[in-house]
């Protein structure tokens, strides 16, 4: 064993971490290691309580199970787990109000987990649900035909890359239409004045409803990202040259989320 920031850590599992997962992330191993172990000293103790409560309630159903087998009765077995804080009580009818929300998740009608609004991460996780990768969806589903070269398989298949990004760009021309030419032309996009422009092979140009441009991340010369927004619905162009997919892409856009 070896010692990293006061853990003992297995020589293996060291060397993967700091040979393999960290690198090209720009995080220090030393600021890696005393990081987890600032974690494991605040939750280690929480979670060890956690875990003997668990146990506890663990033990206390089965003993109850084995009193009462063969005689099970709903109410009875409810009655208990409140009793033990198995269940918590319900609360009453209750009503909630948001501010500073977005208006697709305040307004529009979307795909959406449902989840307690009293649980914080939950709620999170229902959010980001809400938008997922554009070309994941087209790439890994057979609403990309197998056809003419562009199999699905265990390692990337340009073919199958190149119709992922026309329909991608084809949705691009139906939700933000340019105002000449076509996305699939795009060979830059740019903010200038505070207005979308798009370099094609034809020239520069604009989107055919400038309002439809609604942020970008990054430098205005060259952002990383450009979301748009059709219907109170919103589209996400990502660009990054470096990227896989982006050293394929004449525009450098690695994906779009929608």
């Amino acid at each position: 064993m070896t010692s990293r920031a006061e853990l003992t850590i297995d020589p293996q599992l060291a060397a993967f971490v700091e040979n393999e997962a960290l690198a090209g992330t720009g995080v220090d191993a030393g600021a890696f290691w005393a990081g987890l172990a600032s974690l494991i000293s605040d939750l280690g103790p929480k979670n060890a309580r956690l875990l003997a409560r668990r146990d506890e309630l663990q033990g206390r159903i089965d003993d109850w199970q084995r009193d009462y087998a063969g005689k099970f009765n709903l109410g009875d077995h409810i009655s208990f787990l409140k009793e033990i804080g198995y269940l918590a009580p319900e609360p009453g009818p209750f009503e909630i109000s948001t501010t500073n929300v977005d208006e697709e998740l305040r307004a529009v009608a979307g795909p959406q987990l449902v989840v307690p609004a009293s649980n914080a991460r939950y709620a999170l996780n229902a959010a980001n649900a809400r938008w997922g990768s554009l070309y994941d969806a087209l790439y890994g589903t057979d609403a990309i035909a197998e056809a003419d070269g562009a199999e699905r398989g265990a390692a990337y298949n340009p073919v199958r890359g190149a119709k992922v990004i026309a329909r991608g760009r084809a949705l691009l021309d139906l939700a933000a239409p340019l105002a000449n030419g076509s996305h699939a032309d795009a060979l830059a996009y740019k903010v200038e004045n505070g207005a979308l422009t798009v370099e094609t092979g034809g020239g520069a140009t604009v989107l055919k409803q400038p309002e439809k441009f609604v942020g970008y991340r990054g430098n205005p010369a060259s952002p990383s990202a450009i979301l748009l927004k059709n219907n109170g619905l919103h589209l996400e162009i990502v660009i990054d040259p470096a990227s896989a997919i982006g050293k394929t892409d004449k525009a450098g856009v690695a994906d779009i989320i929608i």
